[in-house]
């Protein structure tokens, strides 16, 4: 009875609502308003540049080359280009064939490509330029079925695709402050979300950026059960060596009226 009174008393209950966008009814449709998603490009950002043409040859210089090419491969080199990346330094450049350094920082994916295409036009007619991110993850914390590292293949990417994606908040989440925490500017920032209100769509965080972390808190009734779980041994411990010592003086009671 002892040990069932002390469990009982470590339960608690919340009220907090699960639902997310309690409001979203009352929430006109033009209002919410999408903010820029688009990515912008910083040092150590990893880019994958592709350059082709209707005329391969014209624009394999434009590649990196391969390591020890093969004949076989230098071929497949100008008629297929290679996935090639470029690692943005910490001056926000990086050395592109032909053209040299090239300031990127800044800029998203398709303001480069635009530029690219601009210097490569002077020498090449119609050139196709592919510029993509291949380095965007997000990290999702706390009270979600699957806490991980996301890697995300696009840019169009809202803090409901990190939920999403880590399997949705638990029944412990704290949906009401939903923590980001960004790097901007060399300082860290933070961002707290309420899932409950639906002016979450209008927020200019609700895209994610590359390195980002999604935290997400335990709510009271997980923080009380957790430090039930840490003092459970130690109560239940206690209140058997109670018991056992009552045992013991009742047998010891009981044997001395006997006799």
């Amino acid at each position: 009875m002892a040990v069932a009174v002390v469990v009982m008393a470590s339960c608690s209950t919340t009220n907090r609502s699960l639902t997310y966008f309690e409001d979203i009814d009352s929430v006109a449709s033009q209002e919410v308003l999408q903010s820029d998603y688009s990515l912008k490009i910083i040092p150590d950002d990893e880019l994958l540049i592709t350059v082709t043409s209707m005329m391969p040859n014209a624009t394999a210089m434009y590649n990196l080359p391969l390591s020890n090419p093969s004949t076989r491969n230098a071929i497949l080199a100008v008629t297929q280009p290679q996935q090639q990346t470029y690692v943005v330094d910490k001056n926000g450049n990086i050395q592109f064939p032909v053209l040299g350094e090239i300031k990127v920082e800044g800029l998203s994916t398709q303001e480069l490509r635009e530029e690219l295409v601009k210097r490569i036009s002077k020498d090449v007619k119609d050139p196709i330029v592919r510029v993509q991110l291949v380095n965007f993850r997000i990290n999702v914390l706390g009270e979600v079925r699957n806490p991980h590292a996301v890697s995300v293949r696009k840019e169009r990417y809202s803090i409901l695709d990190a939920i999403a994606d880590a399997g949705d908040l638990t029944v412990y989440g704290e949906r009401e402050n939903v923590l980001l925490i960004r790097e901007e500017n060399g300082k860290m920032v933070c961002h707290r979300f309420n899932l409950n209100d639906a002016d979450i769509l209008k927020s200019p965080y609700f895209y994610l950026r590359q390195n980002d972390v999604v935290y997400i808190e335990p709510n009271k009734v997980r923080q009380d059960n957790s430090k039930y779980n840490q003092y459970n041994s130690y109560k239940i411990s206690v209140v058997s060596t109670i018991v056992s010592a009552c045992s013991v003086i009742a047998s010891l009671i009981i044997a001395l009226t006997v006799k």
